[in-house]
């Protein structure tokens, strides 16, 4: 993940940066994100924080982020995004039981009686989610106090615009502009 840091103190930005990196991968949330692009103004106070995702989220399948194959009667998974592992897991039991799921390694799972087409139709994560958790991961990253913000998303594109005070156009009008910077519709 690429972070962009622009504010008023050379000191602060790598911390900030630090601090911005470290919440993401904490909340798993930094293999989502491609790049990110923070602004750090305490003095007006105005801090904006965009975000760029590596995909637009959707709906997740097992196919999506697994290697499935049928053999005979068995069908094998191979997790190939283990932060999809528990939610995979999850769907299978529920889906066919835990007698028929076998879990042989991590990321090497065994289902009997299993269909490919039932498994690609199978949703293990919504997209509303993965966006409800960055945006939580976003607000988590900023100064504690500051209630104030709006929200832009745009496809791929998320920006935060927050402020302790009243929000000014010219705050807004910052955070679209940086929104744009990042590739972000011009008017959303």
């Amino acid at each position: 993940m690429d972070i962009e840091v622009i504010g008023e103190d050379r000191f602060g930005e790598p911390a900030y940066k630090k601090l911005f990196e470290d919440t993401m991968s904490d909340l798993n949330k930094a293999v989502l994100i491609d790049r990110a692009k923070l602004v750090l103004k305490p003095s007006v106070p105005l801090f904006i924080f965009s975000i760029v995702l590596k995909g637009d989220p959707g709906n997740k399948t097992v196919v999506d982020v697994a290697n499935v194959r049928e053999e005979g009667t068995t069908t094998y998974v191979t997790i190939t995004q283990e932060r999809y592992a528990p939610d995979i897991l999850r769907a299978l039991w529920t889906r066919y039981g835990r007698n028929r799921v076998v879990q042989q390694t991590r990321f090497d799972i065994e289902i009997s009686n299993a269909k490919f087409a039932e498994l690609s139709e199978m949703v293990i994560a919504s997209g509303e989610d993965d966006l409800r958790e960055i945006m939580g991961a976003i607000w988590r990253s900023m100064p504690e106090g500051i209630k104030n913000r709006r929200t832009l998303i745009d496809g791929g594109v998320i920006t935060v615009v927050a402020t302790e005070e009243l929000m000014e156009p010219s705050m807004m009008d910052e955070g679209y502009s940086v929104h744009r910077s990042m590739g972000g519709a011009a008017d959303v």
